[in-house]
């Protein structure tokens, strides 16, 4: 065979092996309002900067009659490539061929790429359209999908790991999804779960659907599995551009900047009048993250799970900082399990690459309730506490209003570490609210008094300008400065470049034991 034949060859099995499971299986595969796994990567990726590896592999099953059925590729498309000029890996599973079924050679190449990503401290992205298990393979299957989670914890906090569902996702498949730092689903054509409806129906005589039980919308209200649901492939792929400009390459890197083109010294008097004067009234404290960062860009996280957190990532003076706030619009803010385990979680991502943190206050405690103790708000709240003192990167915290009992401690104070602490003067520091405090301190001067209701009213406002102002904490050094709320975002970009070289650590030890 001369050279011209070789390279009509290698044409001939690459078309092959681009073709998939064939046109019909693309067609369906397009019927659905899905793109193929190709099409995916080269959405993703710069123009022409993909580069495929194991193109030609296919699976090593002689069982029934699998011999027969060999596809180049054998399911999964793996490789690397850039992202606005940045190295990325990639594994897109294609469901045209097996249903994007797992083989021992399909886990072998995803582990290849992972691997790869982890010596060159470069992202992995992986695309999930997958049926599950090869069940013809067997335990050979089951044996890929270890050495896959084996990774993925090996990669957990040194390099980012993002995972995009964008069809089937079940049974064993879902824990690499879960292992990694954001999943970011596809509504009405993703789904995720560990039994199906079928199975549920037989052992629990349960009705549900597959979107009901593992859809997008499923995984970012209730379960928190997923951080994001977008309307199609196209916008799902989007979305992990725009997440990666907030993310550094790896562990052994910060954050990339940007020039910025919003002055820094920007005060905005709108800030002023946020907060309301009454209490009990609440607020969107978007209406204060919004403002301060630069051009009030706010890329937040998880939005639609424990509304009562608000995280996210944005720039100051363009560096990327995350954001961690209570909303007093949901739940008045308390921290109840769900919030908890938002807030630890994104502070951990945080603190893994090297994001600094700015976190805004306005909490009056955990929430009260027999679900809530049963559920474990006391090991779920210590999360919130392990994560904070165990973060090294820059921390500022911003007390808006309440900062009460126990919640006033876990929320980023200087006792775990804030770097700088500032406050509103609107900011209520105490164990418990005025009202609270005031029924327990003055019970008996209450009751005896003639007039209860004023006595009480006349004890509340003196108890709330005494102790549960800004200044007591200030006087004792807890709060670094009480600022004037239009002058917060010059405020926390000087805090931040003052902190920018920060150093820090924590005793050596293994790791340490967070209360799962």
């Amino acid at each position: 065979m001369g050279i011209e034949e070789k390279i009509k060859e290698l044409e001939r099995r690459n078309q092959e092996a681009e073709l998939g499971g064939g046109l019909k299986r693309i067609e369906q595969q397009h019927a659905k309002g899905k793109m193929t796994a190709r099409e995916r990567i080269e959405y993703l990726l710069d123009k022409d900067s993909f580069e495929e590896i194991d193109k030609f592999v296919v699976h090593r099953c002689h069982d029934f009659g699998m011999e027969k059925k060999k596809i180049p590729g054998d399911g999964v498309v793996t490789g690397y490539g850039t992202v606005n000029g940045r190295p990325l890996f990639v594994f897109s599973q294609d469901f045209t061929v097996f249903g994007g079924s797992l083989s021992g050679p399909f886990g072998e190449k995803v582990c290849k790429i992972m691997d790869l990503a982890l010596k060159n401290g470069a992202p992995i992205v992986g695309l999930n359209d997958s049926g599950g298990a090869r069940i013809q393979e067997g335990v050979v299957s089951l044996g890929s999908y270890g050495e896959i989670f084996k990774r993925n914890v090996w990669a957990s906090g040194v390099v980012p790991q993002i995972s995009v569902i964008m069809g089937p996702c079940a049974g064993g498949a879902v824990y690499s999804p879960a292992l990694t730092d954001f999943t970011i689903m596809v509504k009405k054509t993703s789904n995720m779960f560990i039994t199906g409806p079928q199975v549920i129906k037989a052992v629990t005589h349960e009705e549900v659907t597959p979107e009901e039980l593992g859809g997008a919308m499923t995984h970012n209200t209730k379960s928190g599995v997923a951080h994001f649901a977008e309307d199609s492939d196209e916008a799902a792929l989007d979305r992990v551009k725009e997440l990666l400009q907030f993310l550094p390459q790896s562990y052994r890197e910060k954050p990339p900047d940007v020039a910025c083109t919003d002055p820094a010294d920007r005060v905005d008097k709108s800030l002023n009048k946020v907060v309301p004067t009454n209490p009990k009234l609440p607020y969107d404290i978007r209406d204060i993250i919004g403002v301060v960062l630069d051009n009030k860009e706010f890329f937040e996280v998880q939005k639609y799970y424990a509304t009562n957190m608000v995280v996210g990532f944005g720039r100051l003076n363009g560096a990327v900082v995350g954001i961690v706030a209570n909303q007093p619009r949901s739940l008045a803010g308390c921290l109840d399990i769900n919030a908890s385990m938002k807030c630890a979680r994104f502070v951990r991502t945080c603190d893994s690459f090297n994001i600094p943190m700015v976190t805004f206050v306005d909490v009056p405690g955990f929430l009260p309730g027999v679900h809530q103790e049963y559920g474990g708000i006391i090991k779920h709240g210590a999360k919130i506490i392990y994560a904070y003192c165990e973060a090294t990167v820059p921390k500022i915290t911003v007390i808006t209003r309440k900062a009460y009992g126990g919640a006033y401690d876990v929320m980023s104070s200087k006792h775990h570490g804030g770097d700088i602490n500032y406050a509103y003067p609107t900011a209520e520091i105490a164990v418990m609210g005025p009202e609270g405090a005031v029924n327990i301190i003055f019970r008996k001067q209450i009751a005896e008094s003639d007039d209860p209701d004023g006595t009480r009213q006349k004890l509340v406002e003196e108890y709330r300008n005494n102790f549960a102002s800004p200044f007591k904490a200030a006087e004792l050094g807890y709060i670094d400065q009480i600022i004037f709320p239009e002058n917060t975002r010059p405020r926390l970009i000087r805090a931040l470049s003052m902190l920018r070289e920060k150093v820090d650590s924590i005793p050596s030890r293994r790791h340490g034991n967070i209360p799962l």
